[in-house]
This record gives structure tokens, sequence and C-alpha cells, in this order.
């Protein structure tokens, strides 16, 4: 990056790049420019490989853009925010903002729940209604519409936790390998949905051509890729690293691709596997080439070392799967110049963690409520977007996915082989998104008059605040409710959906409002918070008032 920035021309030309482009992205979500509504014409349809290069169809280099908008991996079981803007205002934003993509997190557990939770119906008619698998279609449908394709990212076995592996002993391989050739089949004549993720962030007792079954990311990828590509072989099968190399050096979970290129996933199908890393600032873990001398500019050797080398030797093309930060320190925005540099010069395709604000490492693209663009992210991603407009959404589209008969998944165990010991992971974290717990109970001591009960829902905290749910549930006709708990240490509440809250003397009080006001006898609603704080409440006694 540094490179870009030799001369105060170039600079103002990056900034100028930039200032467009965020003015066009507010200007989109306020519905005040007009485009083509041939947006799905924009799209490169199925690719390919060659080399390290990605491809379109006609042979064309295709470089990947995409933003991470979470959500469907957790237990609200979708995209997050829908709490606040429409999906169209989100998906608008995300291609005013210069991006060709989304990946699309989600968790197996949600592709057979019943419903979703968190959606605004006001906002977002005719969402509320859907399971969290026709919500996907739909999903795919509108970014289409707004000409942008899909990734899809199996993020969690469950809703619960990230897993080190890419089975559990409630998913198992065999079910990890049905629900991928399920979605495969789904979405077989819909090219926009170009590739899919296998399984996010192995880490801990992955290893990388080990040999041993139960471990060994690498053959597990092997499988389960050409488990996809008999179902539909035009899809991108894109491989993540793990996060301890062969020869005993340890980097960000999912982040190792250092042993590929001697030991690569070769699948029946060629030309189909894209290796895809993670890597993360300062700020979210203190790896030790942060404080090494000579940084930022020993940066480059890191990601050449572990990953960058299957481009330069035109061996495999990488898509960064995820990257992101919140900006706020001198360490951060030196790694950030410096990575939008290298992806700039390599044309290594990626994938931005995230358009969500409610990542805590990493924060947004936009602020708290979900609309604001965060101008110096994007100033500093700026030269490798390709700001424009996005183009007007197809009217009325419906989703374009035909679902395909397949036999329902089953929960049960497989004959995978478990690994029998599993070395202690490292601590290297990953950023941390808002993950849902175990379903809730009433906390002890909880304050519930007759017609209303609630629950806590701790979803994820950080440093300096805490995202957390509560579910309310109406025995009786309520027409208004509130909840407050003890809550020391919290200084604000930024966001809240489904109610209103404050913060006076360390108590936090909600009530309420727009969706979740008022609830008919046997009603539950799951409404939240995102708070500033020093440290979170674990299990606060609920009281609650109804009327």
């Amino acid at each position: 990056m540094s490179a870009l920035r030799t001369n105060w021309s170039s600079t103002r030309r990056v900034l100028r790049r930039a200032a467009a482009f965020v003015a066009g992205a507010t200007l989109v979500a306020a519905g005040a420019i007009a485009s083509p509504a041939s947006a799905a014409s924009t799209l490169p349809g199925w690719l390919s490989t060659n080399g390290s290069t990605i491809v379109t169809a006609a042979g064309a280099p295709f470089t990947i853009k995409a933003a991470a908008w979470f959500g469907m991996e957790t237990s609200n079981c979708a995209p997050h925010g829908l709490w606040s803007i429409s999906l169209d205002d989100g998906l608008a934003a995300i291609a005013g903002m210069g991006f060709n993509a989304i990946r699309l997190p989600f968790s197996n557990e949600c592709l057979t729940a019943k419903a979703s939770n968190s959606i605004n119906a006001a906002v977002n008619p005719g969402l509320v209604s859907l399971t969290p698998l026709q919500l996907m279609d739909t999903v795919v449908a509108r970014a289409k519409a707004h000409g942008l394709s899909v990734i899809l990212d199996r993020h969690r076995p469950d809703s619960a936790a990230q897993s080190e592996l890419w089975y559990t002993a409630q998913y198992s391989e065999q079910r990890w390998i049905d629900d991928w050739k399920m979605l495969a089949g789904r979405y077989k004549n819909e090219p926009s949905v170009i590739g899919v993720d296998l399984h996010n962030e192995p880490h801990g007792a992955a290893c990388w051509n080990c040999g041993d079954p139960a471990r060994d990311w690498r053959a597990a990828a092997t499988r389960a890729g050409n488990a996809v590509l008999a179902v539909n072989p035009n899809l991108l099968i894109i491989v993540e690293g793990v996060e301890r190399q062969n020869d005993g050096s340890s980097t960000w979970w999912g982040g190792g691709l250092k042993d590929a290129g001697a030991a690569p996933v070769t699948l029946a199908v060629k030309n189909r596997v894209v290796y895809s890393p993670h890597d993360y600032p300062a700020s979210v873990y203190a790896q030790p080439w942060f404080s090494a001398s000579g940084y930022p500019a020993n940066l480059e050797a890191v990601w050449d070392a572990n990953w960058g080398y299957l481009v330069r030797k035109n061996i495999a093309p990488v898509l960064l799967g995820e990257f992101g930060t919140k900006l706020e320190t001198a360490s951060d925005r030196a790694w950030l110049d410096a990575l939008v540099g290298y992806l700039a010069k390599t044309k290594i395709s990626y994938a931005y963690w995230s358009f969500n604000p409610n990542s805590g490492d990493t924060g947004g693209l936009v602020g708290d409520d979900w609309r604001t663009p965060q101008k110096a992210k994007l100033a500093a991603l700026a030269p490798i977007l390709t700001p424009a407009a996005a183009p007007a959404p197809q009217p009325n589209p419906a989703p374009t996915a035909t679902p395909q008969p397949t036999p329902k998944p089953s929960a049960s165990a497989s004959t995978t082989p478990k690994p029998t010991a599993t070395p202690k992971p490292t601590a290297t974290p990953k950023p941390a998104t808002p993950s849902a717990s175990p379903t809730p109970t009433a906390q002890p001591g909880a304050s519930s008059p007759a017609g209303i009960t609630a629950a806590w829902v701790p979803q994820s905290t950080w440093g300096e605040g805490y995202v957390a749910e509560v579910t309310v549930t109406a025995t009786g006709p309520v027409k208004k409710w509130s909840v407050s708990f003890d809550a020391p240490g919290t200084t604000a509440v930024s966001n809240a959906w489904g109610m209103s809250c404050s913060v006076a003397a360390g108590r936090v009080t909600c009530t309420g409002r727009d969706w979740a006001a008022a609830l008919a006898p046997g009603q539950t609603v799951r409404v939240g918070l995102r708070a500033a704080a020093t440290r979170a409440p674990s299990a606060p006694t609920l009281t609650v008032s109804a009327s």
C-alpha cells in the first residue's frame, strides 16, 4: 500500500474514488440513484480456475470482491440487522460500496430450523413467515437482483460456537456432506451462487495432510468437494487453511496454507479449487509479526509464506476469506494499508469481514444504525473496490432456486472416526460474531408478573462491550412490557431491536417497541441489544413488567 501512496497526487486519486463510492452508497440506500434494471446481467456466472486466476466461462480474469453479512449462522437464523433495515437496503448498500458478491455464513442447525427470528415484519414484510432455508433462497434472489453473486459459507455446525473440526458429536461428517449436497442441488440452476466455503476456520486439532482421517482437513475437503461437484460441477470449492502448519508454525484460524502447494486438494472436476486464508490485525490478536522489527514491511513476507505463494507461483487462486478491523489504532491502519496494497498488486480475491456493525472485534462497514457508511474504512479499501452505483433491483422477483427433493439429513452420528486425542488449541482467537447460547431459561430470581416471562440469552462479549438477547413470552395478553437488569460497567446501549433501552446508574431498562411492543397470549419474541461496557453481565436477574 505504501507504494501506492508515494506522492500526494496518488493519495488524492484514492480519496476522490473513496468519496465517490461512499456518496454513491449513501444515495443508493436512500433510493436517490436510478440504475439499469438488468442487474443480473452484470453477474459473472459460473466461474472456474486457470492457474492462479479465477476466470469466467469466456476465460476472462475475474476478481471476487465480497462482503460478509453474517447472522444465518447464529440463533437468529437470519442476516443480522433485519430488525433495522430491509434486506434490499443492505444489499443495495453493499453493491453501492463497490462489492460484487456477498459471503453468506450459515449453520447446519439453521438449515433445518422451522423459523428465523429478530426480523422486523414492518420493515421486511414477507420474510418473517419463511423458514431459514426459504430465507436463504430469498437472499440469493435479492442479491442477484442487486448484481451480487453469493458464496455460501458453512460457518458452524450448530449456532452456538465455532467448531475446530468439520464435524461434532451432534453434527456428523455425513450430515455436513449431505447438507452441502442438498444446497448444491437446490442452487444447481442458479449461477449467481458461485462457490461454497466448505468449513469456516479449521483450527486446533485440524491438520493438513497428516494422514489421520479424524483430523486431516485436506482429506475431508477432498471428500466434501467431490460430493458437491458430483451434484453441481460448476461450483468453486473454497478451502480454508488450518491454524497449525506442518513446520510447527501457527497462524490465524483457517489461515495456514503453507502445505497446500506440496499437498493440494485434488478433485475429480478440475479447475475448481480456490484456497481461502483469513488474516487479521494486532487488535484481534497479537501475533508475533506485529511486534517484529520492520513492521509493517515484514507483512508481505508473512503472507507470501502462508498463502500468497500459491498465487505468486501460479499454483492456485486465493480468496482472502476474512479480514477486517475497527481501524482505531496506528498498527491496524498500517496493517490494512499494507494488505490492501498486497491485494491490489496480486489481484487476489477477498471477502471483507464484515458488513455488520455488530462484529465485536472488527465492527462493520456501516454504523450501528446499519445505514451510515464507515467512510474511513471505505477510503482505505478504495484501491481494491469498484465504486459504482448499485443497479436497481428487478421488480418483484421470486426466489430463483427450486428446491430439489433430498432425503432429510440425519443428525445421528456417522461412521466418521472421531479424534481420540485432541490437542488443546493455541490462543489465536477469531473475530467474535454474536453466537447463540443453548435454549434460554428464566434467570433465577427473575420477577415474572402474571402475563409475561423473560430469559437472558448471552450472544458475544469483547473488551469494550457485548451483544445479548432476551426472549419475552406472553402468558396472557400484553399491551406494553419492559425488562430491566443490573449491568455494572455498562455505559450505553448503541443499538437495540424490538425494544428501546436506556442506562442509568449501572442498570439497563428496556421497553418493547415496534414488532415486539404488544404480545398475544402464548407469543414469544426475541429482542436484543448491543452495549458499550467494561464488562458484560453473565446471568443478570431480570425484572419484567407488563400491562
